[in-house]
């Protein structure tokens, strides 16, 4: 079992989330835009450049952020069987 922050997903990679950390108000958010623990993320776009903000899928929607946010979300990385 592999885990990783949020932010430091590549394009299509997905995984479950077990954590959201930060201040009170960032973790208000989070759970206001679905980012529950247990949900399946997966990351579908990625910035050129500087790499921020990321597209991420989750629970059927599809949502930006920077990340220095995502970097507060601990995903359980899921395993890809060849």
């Amino acid at each position: 079992m592999i885990t990783k922050k949020l932010g430091q997903l590549n394009r299509g990679e997905k995984g479950k989330i077990l954590a959201t950390g930060g201040e009170p108000e960032m973790n208000r958010r989070f759970l206001e835009m679905g980012l529950l623990e247990g949900s399946i993320v997966e990351v579908l776009h990625v910035a050129p450049f500087s790499h921020d903000p990321i597209a991420i899928r989750i629970r059927g929607s599809v949502i930006a952020m920077r990340r220095l946010e995502a970097d507060h979300i601990l995903v359980l990385m899921e395993e890809v069987t060849p």
